[in-house]
């Protein structure tokens, strides 16, 4: 299987850092957060990426360049003002017929062997990763009107979200219109039944700000960080 990686987008939310750099190429811990999706993908064998880029797309094939020959990485230039589901659109026909897709700037320990199996098993042409939300802020516990404690930024099980990590068939082409992935794209697959949803509950977080990737960075001070998840082949150096 191959795996777009949706690589293009301006990173606004991350300005000024993103004025000069793709936000994929924001380090965390010393190094490009697409290079940890990448790697998140490699240490359990899919090493045959498309990177669909469009800001600054110089710079994102520089990164490639440098990556192990041991992988397969096309970097394909879907336009600096493209939306997510243009770029989806403009590299689906070169995916083959069942293939990942993710965001450059999420992490998680998702198994993707399970992730395609489940795929595979109900029968749709469009798979997503879902996590329970995590809040921003800290939540109070209450007996009564007593204060007992305090819960520092929980995850919301009852609330889940979208977290990347897809799987589309080419079946899927055909409703790959909408210029938005995730306002047009999605919704219109859930629409058509054909939309599933794997629960994910072990670790994941996005990188919207530069302040996020600091603390992303943080997770890595003690030992592995926490996306480094099941382990099915080396990665390639």
């Amino acid at each position: 299987m191959r795996t777009l990686i949706l690589c293009g987008g301006k990173g606004t939310r991350a300005y000024p850092h993103t004025q000069e750099l793709p936000k994929p190429l924001l380090e965390v811990a010393g190094r490009p957060i697409l290079g940890h999706v990448m790697e998140i993908y490699a240490r359990q064998g899919f090493c045959d990426f498309v990177l669909a880029a469009g800001f600054m797309v110089h710079m994102i094939e520089q990164f490639a360049a440098g990556l192990s020959p041991s992988w397969s990485v096309e970097v394909v230039d879907t336009g600096e003002d493209a939306n997510t589901g243009d770029r989806v659109r403009a590299c689906a026909p070169r995916m083959g017929e069942r293939y990942f897709l993710t965001y450059a700037d999420g992490l998680g320990d998702v198994d993707l062997h399970a992730l395609a199996q489940f795929h595979d098993d109900h029968g749709g042409a469009a798979t997503m990763t879902s996590v329970p939300l995590p809040s921003q802020y800290g939540t109070v516990q209450f007996v009564g009107d007593r204060v007992t404690s305090f819960l520092e930024k929980p995850r919301l099980p009852d609330h889940w979200i979208n977290a990347g990590f897809f799987v589309l068939d080419d079946r899927a082409e055909k409703w790959l219109a909408g210029a938005d992935f995730e306002r047009e794209v999605l919704p219109t697959l859930a629409g058509a039944g054909e939309l599933f949803a794997f629960r994910h509950s072990g670790f994941w977080r996005s990188m919207d700000t530069y302040k996020d990737a600091l603390d992303l960075t943080s997770l890595c001070a003690d030992g592995p960080p926490p996306w480094t998840g099941p382990v099915t082949a080396s990665v390639p150096r």
